[in-house]
């Protein structure tokens, strides 16, 4: 039994420094994988940051359409719609048309 326990000493004593070796090795794979998710994670705020920006710029634009124009916006859009109609007819004149005629 003591010749047992003599063999198992050596294979233990050349264990630890494997194990010490693969822990180190499994802490740095950790760590990088924690840099790189870091990193993605910081590109993705940085392209929602600026998708969020341009969509703020978008509405700041479409606010000062509606504060600025007022209702005239929606006579705009009816007369459209209206021109839209005449010319899926095929017939009449639209509304921009007849009103530069009026003035001549």
């Amino acid at each position: 039994m003591e010749g047992t326990i003599a063999v198992f000493i050596p294979i233990i004593a050349l264990m630890i420094p494997i194990v010490a070796i693969w822990s180190k090795h499994q802490q740095k794979l950790a760590e990088m994988n924690v840099r790189s998710t870091a990193t993605d994670t910081a590109e993705r705020a940085a392209q929602y940051a600026s998708h969020v920006q341009a969509l703020e710029d978008r509405v700041r634009v479409l606010e000062r359409i509606v504060t600025d124009r007022g209702y005239d916006i929606a006579t705009q859009i009816e007369a459209l719609r209206d021109q839209r109609r005449v010319d899926e007819d095929g017939a009449g004149v639209p509304l921009g048309n007849l009103r530069s005629r009026e003035r001549a």
